[in-house]
């Protein structure tokens, strides 16, 4: 068993291309399994985790309707955004400056085979995070993802969740709005849910800025602990 997992963090990078990179990654790590099992091999499979920040992007899950797009494709150029159909489970959200993205892709057997699990421990390093910044943020029943003011009509969703996993491997992940502009968010309905609001740390702390290094660097601390992991 693997528990060390590789930081790769991106910086800025296009949705499409970072997508391609992923899988890479992602089939190297099948392929490898499939080889493991093929000639009675156990070579250790590696294990990612992708930080990165895209340009403006609209992206739709497979289950995703695509009427939950606002926009026309005229529309969507001059706001200066992208839209892609992806493979990943979930409906429409954006992706943009300002904004954390985090993709694992790990090999589940390497930490446990239990997708659910899997899930909620995504959910719960990004609800431990916030709680540091004094926030108090957590699952709302039926819908992924981190929420705040659960149960109330000021319900608002702060991260968004949507995975991919064959074989045990995942890949796609989170999206947390740290100082994300908000606004992109009126060209669809998020997550296929009307009438809930979308925020933001930058709006919920009431500041101008909030230093997304430290933010990154909170979320890994806890997924370290939750998954028993090394980041290296």
């Amino acid at each position: 068993m693997n528990k060390k997992i590789q930081l790769l963090d991106l910086g800025q990078k296009d949705y499409k291309s970072t997508w391609e990179y992923q899988e890479q990654l992602f089939a190297a790590i099948v392929d490898l399994k499939i080889k493991n099992r093929r000639e009675e091999l156990d070579l250790p499979t590696p294990n990612y985790f992708i930080f990165v920040e895209h340009p403006h992007v609209y992206t739709l899950g497979k289950s995703g309707d695509l009427s939950n797009l606002l926009l026309s494709e005229k529309q969507l150029e001059a706001k200066g955004a992208t839209f892609y159909k992806i493979n990943r489970g979930g409906d429409i959200t954006y992706h943009g400056p300002g904004q954390i993205v985090g993709y694992p892709l790990l090999d589940l057997e390497n930490f446990f085979t239990d997708i659910h699990k899997y899930l909620r421990f995504l959910e719960e390093s990004i609800i431990l995070t916030l709680k540091e910044y004094g926030l108090e943020c957590g699952r709302s029943e039926g819908e992924t993802g981190v929420w705040l003011g659960v149960g109330t009509p000021f319900a608002r969703k702060i991260c968004a969740l949507g995975v991919r996993a064959s074989r045990w491997v995942t890949m796609h992940g989170f999206a947390l709005n740290v100082n994300a502009d908000l606004g992109y968010f009126d060209n669809i309905i998020p997550c296929g849910i009307r009438g809930k609001a979308v925020t933001s740390l930058q709006v919920e702390l009431g500041v101008d800025r909030v230093d997304e290094a430290e933010v990154k660097a909170k979320i890994l601390k806890h997924m370290a602990e939750l998954f028993e992991a090394e980041f290296i």
